[in-house]
């Protein structure tokens, strides 16, 4: 037989619950403005006592009419914010079963691909995701199962809000981590994000990469194009990003096919650029840009990530001179288009000429000794300094230490094995001696 107090609790729930029934939109955004104010940290326990041991007849009340209403936007923040407080609550298991079996996850993820909806709402969405992918790896794997890395990375691309996006970012990372049925589906749906138009997006998508990278220990083959397709950006935020996954993916099986593509960067096709003239250029009256930017900052950041990989690692290094670098870089130099790259190749082969020999003898030649004294003296400025006709020399190069290196290796290996005949020779007309006899 229950008290009077626990009668009384209990005619206070039935009363709430019945207000809640009945009021109209403006009523129950009060009351879900009262409920957040009232119990924002609250474990599970004490919404129990909250509520007479009866806050699910209120969450599955709150859940119903997220469904009902979502599509429009009706107090959609405040809805989301109270489903929010029973998810995040202590020992909230229960809660978060409840809201799942109501089909809450297609909910939020449905929420995301609305284009009415506002962006706090959706950043409300992208939260309570970020409880139930928390919540363990049961249920990242229903996040992945209901379409959601597909969902969550389109809202990631789309979003104008900064703030937003940094909490997609935040739910990503948390689907690598500890979901290895779906990791993969997480690092393709970061693959297929870099080529989106939203610098924040590239941005944090690279971030979140290096991560996931080095969890899967494995690489995608179209990992290696679309990072350096994202060297064409404006953005150098964007373009650290990527030079710092580059510095990774170096130490993957890409290796190769990595170092070949910044190489060829260095030296853009010309049917390529001419494909990339933006429409503003067709219109006169305005001023009247390089028709190859996007290609020129990928030359650019091409010279500046090579001179990186290059001077962290010397194996690196040689690889690289193996593939007529040191030709690609001067061709660079000669770019009068695009100062920059011009300054960064500068700066690289600068590195090159300081340490290998060979490279020093063939770019001396290649250059002559006026613009090559010019050069060592500050590549940083040579852009400035040189002339067109010296331009015009570098940009039409045929420097190819890669002969010389080959010519090298073969004589220090013909004069290894002379030197071990040598040796073979003169082991077999020493005279033998007897075992007790001395050495003179």
């Amino acid at each position: 037989m229950t008290s009077i107090k626990e009668q009384a609790a209990i005619s206070r729930l039935l009363s709430f619950l019945q207000d809640w029934d009945n009021a109209g939109k403006i009523a129950r955004n009060h009351i879900l403005k009262c409920f957040i104010q009232s119990n924002q940290g609250k474990t599970a326990p004490e919404l129990e006592q909250e509520f007479s041991q009866g806050a699910s007849l209120f969450l599955v009340r709150l859940t119903t009419w997220l469904r009902l209403t979502y599509m429009t936007g009706c107090c959609l923040d405040k809805l989301l914010k109270a489903i929010g407080i029973f998810l995040s609550a202590v020992s909230s298991n229960r809660y978060l079963i409840e809201f799942l079996e109501v089909g809450g996850v297609l909910t939020l993820l449905e929420i995301l691909a609305l284009e009415k909806i506002q962006e706090k709402d959706k950043k409300e969405s992208i939260k309570l995701l970020q409880l139930i992918a928390n919540s363990g790896r049961k249920y990242k794997e229903l996040i992945c199962e209901s379409y959601g890395v597909r969902s969550i990375a389109e809202y990631l691309a789309k979003s104008k809000s900064e703030e937003t996006q940094e909490e997609v970012q935040v739910l990503l990372d948390a689907l690598v981590h500890g979901n290895p049925k779906y990791q993969n589906q997480v690092y393709k749906g970061l693959i297929a994000l870099l080529p989106c138009t939203s610098p924040k997006a590239q941005q944090l998508s690279l971030q979140t990469l290096r991560t996931a990278q080095s969890i899967i220990g494995a690489t995608h083959p179209s990992i290696v194009d679309c990072v350096l397709k994202v060297l064409r950006t404006m953005h150098l935020e964007v373009q650290y990003e990527a030079i710092e996954l580059i510095k990774d993916l170096v130490n993957y099986e890409v290796r190769s096919a990595l170092l070949q593509g910044l190489v060829a960067l260095l030296i853009p096709c010309v049917e390529e650029t001419s494909k990339l003239q933006p429409k503003i250029l067709n219109d006169t009256s305005v001023l009247q840009l390089t028709a190859h930017l996007p290609v020129f900052l990928q030359q650019a950041a091409a010279a500046k990530a090579i001179g990186v990989l290059a001077r962290s690692n010397f194996s690196i290094a040689e690889e690289l001179l193996q593939l007529r670098v040191v030709h690609s870089l001067m061709a660079a130099m000669g770019n009068t288009d695009h100062s920059n790259s011009q300054r960064l190749a500068c700066l690289t082969l600068e590195y090159y000429v300081r340490m290998f020999p060979v490279v020093e003898q063939h770019v001396r030649k290649s250059m002559g000794e006026e613009l090559f004294q010019l050069f060592l003296s500050n590549p940083e400025d040579l852009y400035m300094k040189m002339d067109s006709i010296q331009a015009d020399i570098l940009a039409a190069n045929k420097v190819n230490v890669t002969k010389a290196l080959s010519i090298a290796s073969s004589y220090k290996e013909l004069s290894f094995r002379f030197e071990e005949k040598e040796d073979d020779w003169a082991c077999a007309t020493l005279p033998e001696r007897n075992p007790g006899e001395q050495r003179p």
